[in-house]
């Protein structure tokens, strides 16, 4: 135990003053984008490590791209010996861009989700768990551990339950149970994320750091510039704002997932900060309370953004956790398999 956490607690002091590794050069992030085709859609994924380490599989949340994982936090996965793939998810960044039926309005079903009626959506967050799911297929990635953050969060739970005796671990940041109950999102963050489409790449620029600023903690001053620069980065790799309303409808006509965490028994991590003020920090508190066995870290002050601030808290949390799960295959045979959900 004590030697697990020098070794972590000298990487992180590396990590922070920026001192040289012997792993650099396998985890260099500045590797070719390529692309595996699954049956119904076509995902754009790197990987960052040696093809022999365990693989750890990185699941983006709501309209996030590959690159919004950041690169600090893929090195210092990579280094503590994990594979790390990173994907778009789809609709998003490089990825294949569904085309939504054409009665299918986001008002509209936002609407009938306040009112407690069914909510339509071209795609659920299972066909999207099974993309995932698809692409490690194609990798031959038998046994991998499963990162995932906000919606990437919910899509790994699901990935969790359709192949229990392939992910090693699950860690959850950021994330929800989606039960009945909780606590809402902050009225103003809905708001800007209700906003209408932008005319033009400024007006889109500077809509997209308001909903930065808006998800950061309040304990950050975030610099303006360096967030209109995170904005215009993702705008010029791939805007497809179309393709995130879509992935809101899948995460609104999702039921309750208590009962799939309840028949849970992959070692699970959840993470939360308790200045979020999308998911507030009850929803990683519910989630944890519904998976057995599952450790829950609050981070105090972190929102719901990867912020520089909270990218050492972060670490700490996570990469105790992922070792000491690196070669733990003990929960296997407890695992009663789910049914794996059909395809679109």
């Amino acid at each position: 135990m004590w030697a697990r956490f020098f070794s972590t607690t000298v990487f992180l002091a590396a990590l922070l003053l920026g001192l040289p590794s012997q792993a650099a050069s396998r985890c260099d992030v500045n590797v070719p984008t390529q692309r595996v085709e699954l049956e119904q859609v076509s995902l754009a994924y790197q990987s960052i490590g040696r093809a022999s380490d365990p693989a750890l599989l990185l699941v983006m949340g709501l309209g996030g791209q590959l690159i919004h994982w950041p690169d600090e936090v893929v090195v210092a996965l990579c280094q503590q010996g994990f594979r790390v793939i990173r994907y778009d998810n789809r609709d998003v960044g490089l990825s294949t861009w569904r085309q939504a039926p054409a009665n299918a309005n986001l008002t509209f079903e936002v609407l009938r989700y306040k009112l407690g009626l069914p909510v339509a959506a071209p795609y659920s967050l299972t066909d999207m768990a099974d993309d995932a799911l698809g692409l490690m297929n194609a990798l031959q990635v038998e046994q991998f551990h499963v990162l995932g953050a906000s919606m990437g969060g919910m899509i790994a739970q699901h990935l969790a339950a359709m192949a229990p005796q392939r992910v090693e671990s699950l860690t959850l940041i950021m994330t929800s149970s989606g039960a009945e109950g909780l606590p809402a999102p902050n009225a103003a963050l809905v708001q800007l994320l209700s906003r209408r489409g932008a005319p033009n790449r400024e007006v889109a620029l500077e809509q997209q750091a308001d909903l930065l600023a808006a998800l950061g903690s309040p304990q950050v001053t975030d610099d303006r510039q360096a967030l209109l620069h995170q904005a215009a980065e993702a705008y010029d790799r791939a805007f497809n704002p179309e393709g995130v309303k879509r992935q809101i409808m899948a995460i609104l006509a999702e039921p309750s997932r208590v009962a799939l965490l309840n028949q849970l028994r992959v070692p699970t991590l959840v993470v939360h900060g308790t200045a979020d003020p999308l998911l507030p920090v009850m929803h990683g508190v519910h989630l944890a309370a519904h998976i057995q066995g599952s450790q829950l870290k609050l981070i105090p002050g972190l929102a719901h953004r990867f912020q520089e601030a909270f990218k050492a808290p972060l670490l700490a949390a996570v990469l105790p956790y992922l070792q000491s799960h690196r070669e733990d295959t003990s929960h296997w045979a407890q695992i009663d398999p789910l049914p794996a959900p059909n395809l679109l």
